[in-house]
């Protein structure tokens, strides 16, 4: 019977298939090589940030080889190369200003690899979020909320509407950040409030902005 020793690797018994240990082999190769390269591009995705420890390795000159912390204002100091910068880069940006930086040392191009070790952070649930009150609101403007708060809620903040606001016609405007695209979500409030149900209340985040536009003649 097949087993599973230390690092994964297959163990069979002695006079086992040999097709079979071929194929046992060429298993553990792959299952190697997906895990190396699923490290690598998360590697290579992700953006530094300060505090974040880097491994750096120049493989023609091992005396180089060090690890570096990134300090606050987002930089960190390497030899020759001096004060560079790395906070809201990739791993593959860095190996490339390091290389650049060092090279006048080196006869040929030398070869500098990066691994990122981040910091361990605490992720806190905020204790406001920031909600933008636009057009015919009493006190528009920026408006900090508990998080939680939903759409109905928020438009009986800001002092109320004006008696100009096109309460049928209240947006809710929302940007996603890691794609920048807006979208509009239109809100009757005066039907609201006048007893029609919404069937999924929205709850507000951070950024989102309402706008209650003015309404038209006769509306």
């Amino acid at each position: 019977m097949m087993t599973l020793g230390q690092g994964h690797r297959a163990q069979l018994p002695t006079g086992a298939n040999p097709v079979m240990r071929i194929v046992v082999s060429l298993f553990t190769a792959l299952a190697v090589l997906v895990t190396t390269w699923s490290f690598a591009e998360a590697q290579s995705n992700y953006r530094v940030r300060t505090g974040d420890t880097l491994e750096i390795q120049v493989l023609e000159d091992p005396s180089l080889n060090r690890s570096v912390r990134v300090l606050p204002d987002g930089r960190f100091s390497f030899p020759f190369a001096g004060t560079l910068r790395a906070a809201g880069l990739t791993i593959p940006q860095i190996e490339r200003n390091i290389r650049v930086g060092i090279a006048d040392n080196f006869a040929n191009e030398p070869n500098v690899f990066v691994f990122v070790v981040p910091e361990e952070r605490e992720e806190l649930d905020p204790e406001t979020i920031n909600i933008y009150l636009l057009g015919e609101f009493n006190t528009p403007g920026l408006a900090e909320m508990p998080p939680g708060t939903t759409i109905l809620q928020a438009l009986s903040m800001g002092g109320g509407m004006t008696r100009f606001a096109a309460v049928k016609r209240v947006q809710l405007r929302r940007t996603d950040t890691k794609t920048g695209v807006q979208t509009v979500r239109k809100i009757n409030f005066k039907a609201l409030s006048n007893g029609a149900a919404l069937s999924n209340d929205i709850v507000l985040k951070d950024g989102d902005v309402i706008l209650v536009p003015e309404r038209r003649l006769f509306e």
